[in-house]
């Protein structure tokens, strides 16, 4: 069974369209990745699974766990289990990690035990949790104070956008080993420009996004050789021979 479900989507913002015809599938059980250059609308397409306003889907669906959530809030869509590690996430004045990590868990010694195993698997000093949520963080400190709220509210399917970018290479080991766990008892969609999370993270099957469109779809490793050897100009060639086969095929 599929557990996410996105069929011919395309989305537009201040109506410009930023995806164009993306069709997607991740079964139940499955962690993917999605490759693409800056600007290739990557994040915007984690942006339109969770239900931001200012993507607007105008052709296409969405559905989980069996329900089509095309047309539904983004509270609605995270009750029914999902969670997101943003790429850029906002510093807030006078909101407390830990009020929202607590939030999560619930209020007793078996959650305030899971919450220490949490810090202890990211090597993430507890003190931060009575800081204001992301102000003073550095670059790890803000991916490690993501992933521990993902993790706490332990979603049914995780989105990771840009988990490697701006980590040095002893907290990407960290944050990527703690992710591997995380997901070999759940399901998720990794986004990354570079690659460097797929050293530690293991996941099902690749695809690149080009233009807002998928260009292809395969093997994980075997697409980032590819594009390290080639850059996204290969993806770019396959892009092209796709809208080719699909106007021949009209």
């Amino acid at each position: 069974m599929n557990l996410l479900e996105i069929e011919d989507l395309s989305v537009e913002v201040d109506g410009k369209r930023i995806l164009d015809g993306v069709d997607l599938e991740i079964p139940e059980g499955e962690s993917h990745v999605l490759f693409g250059p800056n600007g290739s609308g990557k994040t915007s397409i984690l942006m339109t699974i969770l239900g931001f306003p200012d993507y607007k889907v105008v052709s296409g669906r969405i559905r989980f766990d069996g329900v089509d959530i095309t047309n539904m809030s983004i509270d609605e869509r995270v009750k029914r289990g999902m969670g997101i590690a943003f790429q850029r996430p906002p510093a807030i004045r006078g909101v407390k990690l830990g009020d929202i990590v607590h939030n999560f868990l619930k209020s007793d010694a078996e959650a305030m035990k899971k919450e220490a195993e949490l810090c202890d698997a990211l090597k993430f000093e507890k003190e931060f949790l009575s800081r204001d949520l992301n102000r003073g963080f550095s670059g790890g400190e803000m991916k490690k104070s993501e992933i521990l709220q993902v993790l706490a509210q332990k979603p049914k399917f995780a989105m990771l956008d840009e988990p490697d970018s701006g980590v040095d290479i002893e907290n990407l080991a960290i944050i990527g080993k703690v992710i591997n766990n995380f997901l070999k008892e759940s399901s998720g969609l990794l986004i990354t420009h570079v690659g460097y999370i797929l050293r530690y993270v293991e996941v099902d099957k690749g695809h690149v996004l080009i233009k807002g469109e998928i260009a292809c779809s395969g093997e994980p490793i075997k697409i980032l050789d590819q594009i390290l050897k080639e850059g996204y100009g290969w993806c770019e060639k396959c892009l092209q021979i796709k809208g080719w086969c699909k106007n021949v095929n009209r």
